[in-house]
């Protein structure tokens, strides 16, 4: 509520701190042109009539100079009146964000969906002796769907054949005659071999580990575009984040042996994988996502579910349309 002591200005003035409120908001809400000499600079120092001392304390305002003029320090003895074009608040002094160009167009912005290993080498094991090249090929055509449906109309599912080394060219060679501008490789996670522990599942042995859960993504520092490539991961992973996933921690351990890898950012897990082919030998930005651990046997059940396949495939279109879409630059001091 209003203090009772409050205190009222002489009846006909108005308090010079209402008054620069007032302007202020009048800025904000109405794009004008002033003339700097003008009224504008006579409100925010107080008329004549108003203010006290003699003339040696009165300044005149600052020149406001277009950015041509921005090197001129002297000015003439009565200048003429310069009109300054003022949007909202329209201070040059203040940072202020401006929309940039989009950096891609994505009905011509062509991303490269690689499946995951092939179906005579399936990749790892899950716990319900479930191939990942199943998963990796699930997962990526709910992403296709979603990246058409979103606008990037020349999405391309790559399926390679053949055995796991001699696809890794085969990916980075289709990938490169594609001229695709993004390339996204899909996986499913698991462990070295000496973290995994025996069981039966429906009568037959299996394999799991319910040490390690979460999705991760990697990057190249030797691909020709890796600023890129960490830029789209940064929101891939950002984004699986935003759906309350978490992202894998165990690949900084030594216990991974030869799969051990460094955290390029611990906020929302993207590794480097310097030497993976499919990452380092493509022409184009690329990007690899472990999207769950499928020998986990929780994570597993998830990870067959539409509903996950529908909370991944999300992310990775909400990354690419923030990635394709205009950014926000701010404007530092003339």
């Amino acid at each position: 509520m209003p203090s009772s002591g409050r205190k009222f200005a002489p009846s006909g003035l108005v308090p010079r701190r209402r008054t620069i409120i007032a302007v202020m908001a009048a800025l904000v809400l109405l794009p004008i042109e002033v003339s700097e000499a003008g009224w504008l600079s006579d409100i925010f120092k107080g008329s004549s009539k108003h203010s006290k001392g003699s003339s040696k304390h009165t300044k005149s305002p600052a020149h406001v100079a277009s950015p041509k003029h921005a090197t001129s320090t002297k000015r003439a003895a009565s200048p003429k009146p310069h009109n300054v074009k003022l949007a909202g608040l329209g201070l040059a002094n203040l940072n202020l964000p401006k929309p940039v160009a989009a950096l891609c167009e994505p009905s011509k912005f062509r991303i490269v969906l690689d499946v995951g290993h092939t179906a005579e080498s399936e990749g790892a094991t899950s716990a319900r002796n479930v191939a990942e090249f199943v998963f990796n090929l699930r997962l990526a055509r709910r992403i296709e769907e979603k990246l058409k449906a979103e606008g990037f109309a020349e999405t391309r599912l790559l399926l390679t054949e053949g055995k796991a080394r001699p696809s890794l060219a085969k990916r980075v060679d289709a990938a490169n005659d594609l001229h695709a501008n993004l390339f996204l490789s899909i996986h499913h996670d698991s462990v070295p071999n000496s973290l995994l522990e025996d069981w039966e599942f429906e009568g037959k042995k299996s394999h799991f580990s319910d040490r390690f859960s979460g999705y991760s993504v990697f990057v190249s520092r030797n691909n020709p575009d890796f600023k890129t490539s960490l830029s789209f991961a940064e929101l891939v992973a950002k984004e699986m984040k935003a759906q309350g996933l978490q992202y894998a921690q165990q690949y900084t351990l030594a216990i991974m042996g030869r799969y051990q890898h460094p955290l390029l950012n611990k906020e929302t897990g993207v590794y480097s994988y310097d030497q993976l082919v499919v990452l380092k030998s493509t022409r184009m930005p690329a990007v690899l996502l472990e999207a769950g651990s499928i020998i986990n046997r929780d994570e597993e059940l998830k990870m067959g579910s539409p509903e996950r396949r529908d909370i991944i495939s999300s992310a990775v279109a909400a990354a690419a349309k923030e990635f394709c879409g205009p950014q926000e630059a701010f404007l530092g001091p003339p």
